[in-house]
């Protein structure tokens, strides 16, 4: 017994200098391997106490655990050192210096007034529909009253593409980036029976050339509302709303006659309230409507005799110059950073 014992205090100490002197934690773990892992030095004391007298036993046996025990001590506190060492930055940091805060991203101002005007049509049964920015000319132009000789589609040039020879759209200029949302309109008709009640914004495309109050590229959202018995008082209330819930109660608006191939009658929206008023007017063109042209019932399978609806559609862009204060609309799209966090 006394040569058993006489090798614990030893090896204890080893294994203490050992542990404690281990660089990292892989070496901490090597040395935990060598004293008292499966195949350690104390694990191999511990088998040799078979050869030993009965009576040697139960004191060998407690000085080889009492030895372990120190060791495990030391082995549990090296490793919440080396933990914390390992989590520590590789070099000195400054921790009176200001935290970083993460940085949060916002909506775009476009996106913000889009979301306001589709939260007020809703108010009032609106929908949300959606249709391809690449459109054909047929839901583009035709099927909204406005032919290939029409004098309108001048104004609203667009950029024609080149045709997928796998498309089943054939024609030189048969598909192009749509000039204004009311394409959907005919999409959603075609699909749909009357009633209809829907809102349409999304980005279209015309031949302007960019100057504060143009782009070639722009944000816009159509209207649309068929049923029986359908007035162009029923237009004007929901402007009126819509408009006040964008632009504030003191809005008002007035009609004025106009010309649009896919209404009839047409008008002109303009709108006053104390922000156009700051802008030196008393009058501000915002949109143009109408009571949808029977040609198009007709061309989407309605019939105009029984029912009737109105159309109206304006820039977001516009809403969003007015709302903010701002004078260009370039602004809009040239992704400046210290331009966007105003909003």
């Amino acid at each position: 017994m006394a040569g058993l014992i006489d090798q614990i205090e030893p090896l204890k100490s080893a294994g203490l200098a050992d542990l404690q002197n281990a660089a990292d934690l892989a070496a901490l773990e090597q040395a935990k391997g060598n004293w008292i892992g499966p195949h350690g030095r104390f694990t191999a004391l511990m088998k040799q106490l078979g050869s030993l007298p009965k009576e040697e036993k139960p004191a060998a046996g407690k000085a080889i655990n009492a030895a372990k025990a120190e060791l495990e001590t030391v082995l549990a506190r090296r490793r919440s050192e080396l933990e914390l060492k390992a989590a520590m930055p590789s070099e000195p940091a400054d921790f009176t210096l200001p935290g970083r805060r993460r940085v949060l991203g916002r909506l775009h101002p476009l996106t913000q007034v889009t979301e306001d005007i589709v939260r007020s049509f809703r108010k009032i049964g609106f929908a949300v529909a959606d249709g391809p920015e690449v459109e054909d000319e047929y839901h583009c132009f035709d099927a909204l009253n406005t032919p290939a000789d029409h004098p309108a589609r001048d104004t609203q040039d667009t950029f024609y593409l080149q045709n997928d020879p796998k498309s089943e759209i054939r024609g030189p200029k048969s598909l192009l980036l749509r000039t204004h949302t009311s394409s959907v309109q005919i999409r959603v008709m075609k699909k749909q029976p009357p009633p209809v009640r829907i809102i349409v914004p999304g980005r279209v495309y015309r031949r302007d050339n960019a100057d504060a109050t143009h782009n070639p590229t722009f944000q816009q959202v159509e209207g649309l509302y068929v049923d029986k018995g359908v007035t162009a008082a029923d237009l004007k209330g929901t402007v009126e709303f819509v408009f006040k819930e964008l632009m504030g109660s003191d809005v008002k608006i007035r009609f004025r006659p106009h010309y649009f191939s896919y209404t009839e009658p047409s008008f002109e929206i303009d709108f006053t309230s104390s922000l156009v008023r700051k802008m030196g007017k008393e009058w501000l063109e915002i949109a143009g409507c109408g009571m949808v042209h029977p040609q198009v019932f007709e061309n989407v399978g309605y019939d105009p005799e029984v029912w009737t609806g109105w159309a109206f559609g304006f820039g977001i862009e516009r809403i969003a110059m007015i709302r903010y204060g701002i004078t260009d609309i370039r602004l809009f799209y040239e992704n400046d950073l210290r331009f966007l966090k105003q909003f």
